[in-house]
C-alpha cells in the first residue's frame, strides 16, 4: 500500500479531535475534582461537545481532505465534505442534547443514593461522540471500522452502568455480544475485499470490483454481503433487532436516547459509504437485500409497538424502542432506493433529510420521558395519563414530538418527510415498497395517537408537580424549538433529497 502524506489539516479533523480531547481531559480531572464538584465534569463535556458542534461552521466553505495518498490527492482516508459536515451536525448536537439529559439524571442518581461514576460516565460518551463524528468522514475501510468501534465500545459500557442493576447488566451484555459478533462478520468481509481487490479505499474499491479477476469473484461478492450484514446490525434492521428494546430498558433512559439517535446515524452513515461510495457495481445485489430488510425492519417494529400494553412497567421506553425499530425501515427505503435509482445521490438524501427530523423529535420524546420518570421511575405508558393537567407545556411538546414520528399536522417535518422517503422508492420503480411503507405508516398512527390522547385524559389522583432542573428544560426546549423550525421551513433539511450530499 502507498504511503500516506503525513501533513495533518487540523481544522478537517477538527469536530472529532475536539470531542476526543475533552473526553482525555474529563478522564484526568475526575483523579483531581472532588465528589461534591463532580457536576463541573458534566458541564466540560457539555462545553466540550458544543465546541465540537460549532467547530463545523468553518468547513462549510468547502470540501477538505487530509491523510492522502502520496501522489493522488483524490485518493483520502478522511474526507469533509457536505455529507460529513451534516452527518456530524446530527451526532454531535444528538450527544449534546444527550448530555444535557444526561446532567440531571446523573445528579437524580446522586441524590437518590443510586450514584452512577461521573467521570467514566462522561469520558465514555465524549469518546462514543468521537467515534460517531470521525465515522462519516472516513473514506476507507479500516478507518470506518475503526471509528465504528470507537463509537460503540463506550456504548457498551454506558449501558452497564447501573452498577448492581442486574436489568443493566444483562442489556449490556446482549448489546456487547451480539454487537462483538456483527464486528466479526464485518471483518470478515473487509478482509475478503481487500484479498479480492488489494485496497481498503471505498473509490478504489469501487474501480477494482468493476474488474474483479474471475477466481476472486465469489470471494469478492462474500466480502460484499458479509460488510452490509455488519452494518445493517447498527442500524437495527430485522432480523438484528433483537438487542434493542432489552438494551433501551436496561440503559439510563439518556443512553437510550443516545442509541436512538446517534448510534442509528453511525450505522447508517456507514451502510451509505459502503453501498453509494463503495459498491455501486453491485447495487443489483445490496438493492433489493435493503429493500426486503426495510420491508421487514418497518414492519417487525410497528408490531412491537403495536403490542405494548399501557401499564407494563417501562412500556413507554419499550414502545420507543420498537418505533426506533420501525424507524429504521423508513430510513433504510431511499438506500435500498439508491440500488435502482440513477441518481442515487438524491435518494440518499432523502435518508439524511428524515434522519434530521427523527433525531431532532426523537431526542425530545425521550426528554419528556426522562421529566415523567423523575416521579415515576417504572416509565409506564399509564403514567402519561393526565400529563396535560400536571404540565402542560411538556404535554404539548410531547404530543407535537409524537405527531411528527407519526407524520400529522402539525408535525409539518415529519409528514414532509415521510412523503420524500416514500417518493424515493416510486422514483426508483419500488412500488411493492411503498405500499408496504404507506401501510407501515397507518398501523402506526395508532399507538402514536393512542399516546396521544392519554396526555389529555383526566388525570388519576392529584398531579405530582417538582421542579424541573435546568439541562432537562433545556433539552426539551431545543428539541421543541427545532421541530418547530422545521416544520415550518421543512425545506432546510428536505432540500437534501434534491440536491444531494456528495
Amino acid at each position: 500500500m502507498s504511503s500516506l502524506v503525513q501533513s495533518v489539516d487540523w481544522l478537517a479533523i477538527a469536530p472529532p479531535t475536539i470531542a476526543a480531547v475533552v473526553g482525555l481531559l474529563v478522564l484526568v480531572a475526575d483523579l483531581f475534582v472532588r465528589d461534591d464538584r463532580k457536576a463541573l465534569l458534566g458541564w466540560v463535556s457539555i462545553a466540550g461537545l458544543a465546541a465540537a458542534t460549532l467547530s463545523l461552521l468553518p468547513l462549510l466553505d468547502g470540501h477538505r481532505s487530509t491523510f492522502c495518498l502520496r501522489g493522488d490527492a483524490s485518493v483520502c482516508s478522511y474526507t469533509a465534505d457536505r455529507f460529513t459536515l451534516v452527518i456530524q451536525f446530527l451526532v454531535l448536537g444528538g450527544a449534546l442534547l444527550a448530555a444535557l439529559l444526561s446532567a440531571s439524571t446523573l445528579k437524580d442518581a446522586k441524590d437518590s443514593g443510586r450514584e452512577l461514576p461521573e467521570g467514566e460516565f462522561w469520558f465514555l460518551l465524549l469518546s462514543s461522540a468521537a467515534g460517531a463524528a470521525l465515522l462519516p468522514a472516513s473514506r476507507d475501510l479500516a478507518t470506518l471500522v475503526v471509528a465504528l468501534e470507537v463509537a460503540s465500545l463506550p456504548a457498551f459500557a454506558l449501558v452497564g452502568l447501573k452498577r448492581g442493576d442486574k436489568r443493566s447488566a444483562e442489556a449490556a451484555l446482549k448489546f456487547f455480544l451480539s454487537s462483538v459478533a456483527a464486528t466479526a462478520v464485518t471483518l470478515m468481509g473487509v478482509s475478503f475485499l481487500y484479498a479480492s481487490t488489494g485496497s481498503l479505499y471505498l473509490t478504489e474499491i469501487a474501480s477494482a470490483l468493476q474488474n474483479v479477476d474471475g477466481q476472486l469473484h465469489t470471494l469478492a461478492q462474500t466480502g460484499v454481503v458479509l460488510t452490509l450484514v455488519g452494518f445493517a446490525f447498527k442500524t437495527a434492521a430485522v432480523p438484528f433487532h433483537f438487542w434493542v428494546p432489552d438494551t433501551y430498558i436496561g440503559a439510563p433512559l439518556p443512553v437510550a436516547a443516545y442509541l436512538s439517535v446517534v448510534g442509528k446515524a453511525v450505522g447508517f452513515s456507514g451502510l451509505i459509504l459502503v453501498t453509494v461510495v463503495a459498491f455501486p457495481s453491485y447495487a443489483d445485489v445490496w438493492g433489493p437485500a435493503l429493500a426486503v430488510l426495510a420491508a421487514l425492519t418497518m414492519t417487525v417494529g410497528n408490531a412491537g409497538a403495536l403490542r405494548q400494553q399501557a401499564t407494563r412497567a417501562y412500556s413507554a421506553v419499550r414502545l420507543l424502542a420498537w418505533s426506533s425499530v420501525g424507524q429504521a425501515g423508513y430510513l433504510l427505503v431511499p438506500i435500498a432506493a439508491a440500488g435502482y435509482s440513477k441518481d442515487a445521490e438524491k435518494a440518499i438524501g432523502s435518508t439524511v433529510a428524515y434522519a434530521l427530523m427523527y433525531a431532532a423529535v426523537n431526542l425530545g420524546a425521550f426528554a419528556v420521558a426522562a421529566l415523567v420518570a423523575r416521579t415515576k421511575p417504572l416509565n409506564r405508558i399509564s403514567d402519561y395519563r393526565g400529563l396535560y393537567a400536571a404540565r402542560p407545556v411538556s404535554a404539548l411538546v410531547l404530543a407535537f414530538f409524537l405527531l411528527c414520528l407519526a407524520g400529522l399536522p402539525p408535525g409539518i417535518i415529519g409528514l414532509f418527510a415521510k412523503v420524500t422517503v416514500f417518493s424515493a422508492a416510486v422514483d426508483a420503480g419500488l412500488g411493492w415498497l411503498a405500499v408496504v411503507m404507506a401501510v407501515n405508516v397507518v398501523i402506526a398512527l395508532y399507538y402514536y395517537l393512542q399516546w396521544t390522547a392519554l396526555l389529555f385524559r383526566a388525570p388519576e389522583g392529584e398531579p405530582e408537580r417538582l421542579r424541573v432542573p435546568a439541562p432537562l428544560t433545556a433539552a426539551i426546549a431545543l428539541t421543541a424549538v427545532l421541530g418547530i423550525a422545521l416544520s415550518g421551513a421543512p425545506q432546510l433539511v428536505l432540500r437534501f433529497a434534491d440536491t444531494g450530499l456528495f
